[in-house]
């Protein structure tokens, strides 16, 4: 059955309940969750009040999968440092380069499983995705390197002692936190790649 090009329409009820007008019938959140994988498009809408509320429902998903056992894909130094950014001068640059970044991923991941097929389950398949998980890295890095003109310069020596340490030297922690994202990314392919060798 061919995809409409339209979003299908969800209405979300006071009892919490979803209803697809598509189908006219009632879902749940892991219907929803089957029917992003499928590629099918949704807009969820308040019912009462007609607010677009997709992102909230979409986010929620995301919760429940990250509570199933096996399923996380958001280690704890991302979430903390996603938080971190709330109400920061960066904050705008923020979506924009989580698209670019999951972007580049989902198109990787197409040549990944190509090559994962041609190699039988081979290490070589890592490759070209540990090198744009650096590029991308090393993009961040420059965006962030940008701004600091604007900031005060950094001083190497010992904070005040009125002044809590991670005040000073955000940026570089902030980095730091962003680099050991990068190597749990880099181990987790690695764990992939020995779970695929053993199949």
């Amino acid at each position: 059955m061919a995809k409409s090009e339209e979003p299908i329409t969800i209405k979300k009820y006071a009892n919490r309940r979803l209803y697809n007008t598509g189908t006219s019938t009632y879902v749940t959140l892991e219907d929803l969750a089957t029917m992003v994988k499928n590629g099918e498009d949704f807009l969820v809408y308040d019912a009462k009040t007609g607010d677009d509320i997709t992102r909230q429902v979409l986010a929620q998903i995301i919760f429940e999968q990250e509570n199933k056992a096996g399923q996380n894909l958001l280690p704890t130094t991302f979430l903390r440092q996603l938080i971190r950014f709330y109400g920061d001068s960066m904050q705008m640059l923020v979506p924009r380069y989580l698209e670019q970044s999951i972007d580049t991923l989902t198109r990787e991941q197409e040549k990944f499983r190509t090559q994962m097929t041609q190699a039988f389950g081979g290490m070589s398949a890592f490759g070209p995705l540990e090198e744009q998980v650096r590029r991308n890295m090393e993009m961040f890095e420059r965006t962030f390197s940008m701004f600091k003109p604007f900031t005060a310069p950094r001083r190497p020596e010992a904070p005040p002692a009125d002044k809590p340490a991670e005040e000073n030297g955000k940026t570089a922690d902030e980095m730091e936190t962003l680099r050991r994202q990068m190597k749990e990314m880099q181990e987790k392919l690695e764990r992939m790649s020995k779970e695929q060798d053993k199949t």
